[in-house]
């Protein structure tokens, strides 16, 4: 029997079940990472968006690359599905809002099937999102070095949780015509259809580096080709009416559409700080538990009148974000104005306030450097008291420096790149009122680099984070709140009600 997952902390409570979803939808897992799971998912979106179906992408976890290639697939924005980011409850919610007025929804999984957080069970697996969507799986085996031992390693993945419903099997990598008669007769003894084969070819490779995927937007031209090529082959290699047919075999999915709107009045206040201290080393902060419950992050409105401009990275060095950052942004009063630091010499017009995403400066760094017009801009509005919302890259931006070259120079701080790759869930509480939280508020996040900031905290820090040890992260000063850590606004839509009324104040 499975071990149930631990318990999640409660997501503020979206609007009460009242509709369903009857969107067709796949999930496309895997038995670990490396077996094809971008390559077939991107290809069948592709693939069924070529026969004319408005094609909904999704990708489970914390990834912000893939869902680009989805995008680049479908012409509609990638969507994530995070049960440790966001919580359970809002897995259905979201996807439905992601899928609303779809032919078809296909979702990528992570890792291997089974794999989630660590030390939590199925919490956050791909399995556990099936369940939640009550989605058929279609399982991606690497079948380069096997033949007869497939049958096997499928029936385990198949028997393993009598609840995830495996339809069938792709297979991935297959050698030539011998090869995938011996698969076929080996997962037809076990009562395994497949649905598609797919030979190795390079042309579908994409390019990695040091944290995956290099970004469509930094290789449009040739990622156009690469999911081009991807959903020629498995156009040619997979039955897609079979597969549509089990996409159209997925159980209705009750649950209501998650909305911005509705999501930011059903924010609550977070409580009076009087919860036991939060035990770090160096700690000079008010002391904290990081076990306290996640709360909402703001009080009542201030009031205040007109729609604030918040500025929002993007461009090649600053690719990550969650499409519902911005239209929790949008719902909240602010016009979402974007810009490219690599470009623009100026923030837009009427700034009020800044989000600086995750992505990878530090490919990067000389010219975000030589754009000293737009370093000197930030560097003054942060002067101005404006609020800042910086993650992970967005953190390497506003320092003294990055890997030697000049940034913004709004913390005193260094950051330069590191061998050691950091990364994993994170529960994490602020510690210090700033811009985006009220001392006290829970939230759950994720850290991916292989950068060091130095100190890796402020004299007031952001986050006190519980695992995977104890420590403070982050800096908050003046209106600016920075961190590694990357947050899913959808959990604390609170906090983005409380960023845009200091928008509307500063």
């Amino acid at each position: 029997m499975l071990t149930p997952p631990a318990a999640t902390p409660s997501a503020p409570p979206p609007p009460a079940p009242s509709a369903s979803s009857s969107v067709p939808r796949l999930v496309i897992a895997a038995p670990s990472s490396g077996s094809g799971k971008t390559t077939v998912a991107t290809g069948l979106m592709a693939a069924f968006a070529a026969r004319g179906l408005a094609v909904s992408p999704h990708k489970v976890g914390p990834d912000y690359i893939d869902p680009g290639y989805h995008s680049l697939a479908t012409g509609r924005v990638g969507r994530n599905l995070d049960a440790y980011l966001c919580g359970p409850e809002l897995v259905g919610p979201l996807f439905a809002h992601g899928a609303r007025g779809c032919d078809l929804a296909i979702v990528e999984g992570v890792m291997g099937m089974y794999d989630g957080a660590a030390g939590e069970g199925e919490l956050a697996s791909t399995a556990q999102v099936a369940k939640l969507l009550r989605a058929p799986v279609v399982l991606v085996v690497d079948a380069s070095s096997q033949s007869r031992s497939v049958a096997a390693l499928v029936h385990g993945f198949v028997s393993w949780d009598p609840q995830v419903r495996v339809g069938g099997v792709i297979l991935n990598k297959v050698a030539s015509d011998r090869h995938e008669e011996l698969l076929r007769d080996a997962l037809e003894s076990a009562g395994t259809p497949v649905l598609g084969v797919v030979r190795r070819a390079s042309r579908v490779d994409t390019p990695s580096r040091h944290l995956g995927l290099v970004p469509v937007a930094e290789r449009r031209a040739e990622a156009v080709d690469s999911v081009a090529a991807m959903a020629a082959q498995v156009a040619q290699g997979c039955d897609l009416e079979a597969l549509l047919a089990l996409a159209r075999g997925a159980g209705d999915l009750f649950c209501a559409q998650w909305d911005a709107a509705e999501a930011l009045r059903a924010a609550v206040p977070a409580p009076a700080l009087d919860t036991p201290a939060l035990d770090v080393p160096g700690a000079n902060t008010p002391a904290l538990d990081v076990r306290a419950p996640r709360s909402g992050a703001c009080g009542p409105s201030p009031g205040g009148t007109g729609r604030p401009v918040v500025a929002v990275a993007g461009g090649s060095a600053f690719t990550f974000s969650y499409a519902e950052h911005a239209e929790l942004l949008t719902a909240a009063g602010a016009d979402v104005v974007p810009f490219d630091p690599l470009r623009d010499e100026r923030l837009p017009e009427g700034t009020a306030g800044l989000v600086v995403g995750g992505g990878f400066p530090e490919m990067y760094a000389a010219e975000l450097s030589a754009n000293e017009p737009l370093r000197k801009t930030v560097a003054a509005l942060v002067d101005q008291g404006a609020p800042v919302a910086a993650e992970c890259a967005g953190l390497l931006y506003l320092c003294r420096e990055l890997d030697g070259q000049p940034m913004c120079g709004v913390l005193d701080a260094t950051a330069r790149m590191s061998g050691r790759l950091t990364l994993g869930y994170r529960d994490a509480v602020a510690v210090s009122d700033s811009a985006l939280a009220v001392a006290g508020t829970r939230m759950r996040g994720h850290e991916f680099h292989r950068t060091v900031v130095e100190p890796g905290a402020g004299a007031t820090p952001a986050w006190g984070l519980r695992t995977p040890q104890r420590r403070l992260e982050g800096f908050v000063e003046r209106g600016v709140h920075a961190s590694y850590l990357h947050t899913h606004w959808a959990s604390e839509p609170g906090v983005v009600r409380r960023f845009v009324e200091r928008c509307r104040t500063s």
